[in-house]
């Protein structure tokens, strides 16, 4: 996850100190109070009505207004108007320094609870961390500053530091990750440019990146599409192929008469085609969708949509490479084989599915 998906996801947790930071700027303390406790219970609402629950992040956020507020109003003097932004900003630091350097991970959860209980890798969480990790260091240096500047520079100066440069920094921070990013990408596409490309997508099928097919096959988590074929005669027969002994996953194996990987930019019909043609020659057929489902191994995530197609004509196998036989099953024939280590671990999930939806 980059730095721009984090503050994008915290973002809902933080708007109503966000929304009292701007609007103690422009109206004073009291009205800012107001705002921004009102944006933070109509949040709450809103969440209320969508999912039936109460955001506890949005409460901690208004308990933290209501707090700052108070202080603010209580200590009306200039030094402390001078330093509230770094009292607002050690706020950030203390959650950061939390998340970071102890068990208790709050971004972490604000993260999950506002990308819908997304599962993060260990790599995910890794990285996270080092993101948060940038974050909470310019927070750190820009609270300092503003206190230092608050007791021994000019007014001018102050509001400089604790308003524009502030953004200046951050804006420096996320031009460089900009620039990095796009000159790994470049550098990445140079070093794979020969190999085949995957969309990453989500478990609904969004794409949000792309990678080549050996980083895929060696980072779990990385979510991929794939697509299956079930084929079967009119006697309720089931091709399977036998993986090749050279295959680096399942080798040797009966497995689905179709599998394979959707390339970067293709959609799931166009897959489904290809490879039907390319490893049994088959291009009169009408494939029906079953189901779609997340399929993790040791070296891969995939997204497998499932489909089943009835085909009564001569079936051959086109890549020898790959298979090294295919043939006709009777489904009483697989029963009695499953768990015996004949069949791919993926086919005899599916053939549970198939007994279900299919061969009722």
């Amino acid at each position: 996850m980059d730095k721009f998906a984090i503050l994008k996801s915290l973002a809902p947790g933080f708007l109503p100190l966000l929304i009292f930071i701007a609007a103690d700027a422009v109206w004073g303390t009291k009205i800012g109070l107001i705002v921004a406790i009102a944006v933070g219970l109509l949040e709450i609402l809103v969440s209320y009505i969508k999912e039936k629950i109460i955001d506890k992040f949005i409460l901690l956020d208004i308990g933290l207004i209501v707090l700052l507020g108070v202080v603010s109003i209580l200590l009306d003097n200039p030094i402390f108007f001078k330093l509230k932004p770094a009292l607002i900003e050690l706020i950030f630091c203390v959650l950061l320094g939390v998340s970071i350097f102890s068990p208790v991970n709050i971004m972490l959860q604000m993260t999950k609870r506002y990308m819908k209980n997304i599962e993060f890798g260990a790599a995910q969480v890794q990285q996270m961390n080092k993101s948060l990790k940038v974050l909470f260091y310019i927070f750190i240096v820009h609270t300092v500053l503003i206190v230092y500047s608050a007791f021994f520079m000019s007014k001018g100066a102050w509001a400089f530091i604790s308003g524009g440069l502030f953004y200046i920094m951050f804006g420096v921070y996320f031009v460089f990750e900009l620039l990095k990013n796009k000159i790994k990408q470049k550098n990445m596409w140079a070093q794979y440019k020969d190999e085949e490309w995957f969309d990453i997508v989500d478990e609904a099928g969004k794409v949000t990146g792309s990678a080549p097919r050996s980083v895929c096959h060696s980072a779990p988590g990385m979510l991929h599409p794939v697509v299956h074929i079930h084929v079967a005669d009119n006697k309720n027969r089931i091709f399977l192929q036998k993986r090749s002994m050279s295959k680096k996953i399942q080798p040797g194996k009966w497995d689905t008469a179709v599998g394979g990987h959707a390339s970067s930019g293709e959609n799931i019909k166009d897959a489904l085609k290809r490879e039907a043609a390319e490893e049994l020659g088959l291009t009169d057929f009408s494939a029906a969708f079953i189901t779609k489902y997340v399929w993790e191994t040791d070296v891969e995530s995939e997204l497998v949509f499932m489909f089943f197609a009835r085909y009564n004509k001569a079936i051959t196998i086109n890549n020898p490479e790959e298979i090294d036989e295919g043939k006709f099953w009777k489904i009483k024939k697989i029963k009695e084989n499953l768990g015996k280590g004949i069949f791919s671990a993926n086919f005899e999930f599916e053939f549970d599915i198939l007994l279900e939806q299919v061969f009722k």
